[in-house]
């Protein structure tokens, strides 16, 4: 059991355990004073894993290694929005990662905002969401998909005005093949990323990443809705797991899940006029048009990369007249 004042040895140094920021089933995450000053240490989850079957535990150690072989092959700028690592090893045989250490993430910093009474601009949902789409073009670049895009993998540096994307875990190699299994959170999912295919495999790409910004999108600009559709799945998974895909597949037959409803879409488009700066145009068709265009059911109505979604971003700040 990890315990506050204990020393975690990396390969640049000693880490002194200070408190626990973060823990899941997968892993947990401690600020910690070493060489690198103040970091965020990550480590599996010790006790959890001790209880796994042995095919999790597998899993689990491959997830942490990724995430370091992912991060280890950036160069210094390519980190303008992605977590930097600092510094890794092992801990009783386990992999450890120091990673730097942000502020906050977004599904808390929202939260926040929501208890002040406090509504976030337009410009910042805009910024942030190109930031984003910045960090998963270098993720694209370098050969990945990401896989598990959602608010609590957002990360902000509040003295910068800073997004950068974190938890590398669940990304794929590209050609990984559909036979890689499932991945990632079921409530942040594309369709092809939850359901699977006839094959019995998902046919996941880069295009299912930005199903899920443009669901994040949706859920900044609501000031913290999920849709309809990724709650859905979010609530089959948690009752039936894997089987809730195929349940929900008997239920809409040959039907495409519908992932927008006209409903949500009119709520969208209040929401953005009321996010806008007072006085000025909204921009709200334009952020409609992105919208629909990253969360289109199928992955050929999606961006096919980082710079087409850039041009529409940069469409909703021209018409509601938002600086960069």
């Amino acid at each position: 059991m990890l315990q506050a004042g204990q020393l975690v040895p990396l390969a640049a140094g000693a880490y002194r355990l200070r408190r626990q920021l973060a823990g899941s089933s997968y892993g947990l995450v401690w600020q910690a004073a070493g060489p690198h000053g103040d970091v965020a240490l990550k480590l599996v989850n010790r006790p959890h894993m001790a209880r796994a079957h042995p095919s999790q535990r597998s899993r689990w150690i491959a997830s942490a290694n990724t995430e370091i072989a992912f991060l280890r092959s950036l160069r210094p700028w390519d980190e303008r929005h992605i977590v930097r690592l600092l510094d890794c090893g092992e801990h009783d045989g386990l992999p450890v990662m120091a990673l730097e250490l942000l502020d906050t993430d977004l599904a808390h910093h929202l939260a926040r905002e929501r208890e002040a009474g406090r509504r976030i601009g337009l410009p910042a949902i805009l910024r942030w969401l190109d930031q984003v789409n910045h960090a998963l073009a270098k993720v694209h670049q370098y050969g990945w998909t990401y896989l598990d895009l959602k608010p609590g993998n957002v990360l902000l540096d509040a003295g910068r005005g800073r997004a950068k994307l974190a938890d590398f875990g669940t990304s794929r190699a590209r050609g990984a093949g559909a036979d890689a299994g499932y991945a990632g959170t079921a409530s942040w999912q594309a369709p092809e990323q939850f359901f699977p295919a006839a094959h019995g495999g998902y046919d996941t790409d880069w295009r299912s990443d930005y199903f899920a910004l443009g669901a994040l999108f949706y859920y900044l600009v609501t000031d913290g809705l999920m849709l309809r559709f990724c709650s859905d799945c979010g609530k089959a998974w948690r009752e039936h797991q894997l089987a809730g895909a195929r349940r929900m597949q008997r239920e809409l037959g040959s039907a495409q899940p519908q992932v927008l409803s006209p409903t949500e879409a009119a709520l969208f488009v209040r929401c953005i006029r009321r996010h806008a700066h007072p006085g000025r145009r909204s921009g709200a068709t334009a952020a409609l048009a992105l919208l629909r265009n990253l969360i289109a059911a199928e992955p050929g109505g999606r961006p096919s990369h980082a710079l087409q979604v850039a041009r529409m971003i940069a469409d909703i700040r021209a018409a509601a007249g938002v600086l960069a």
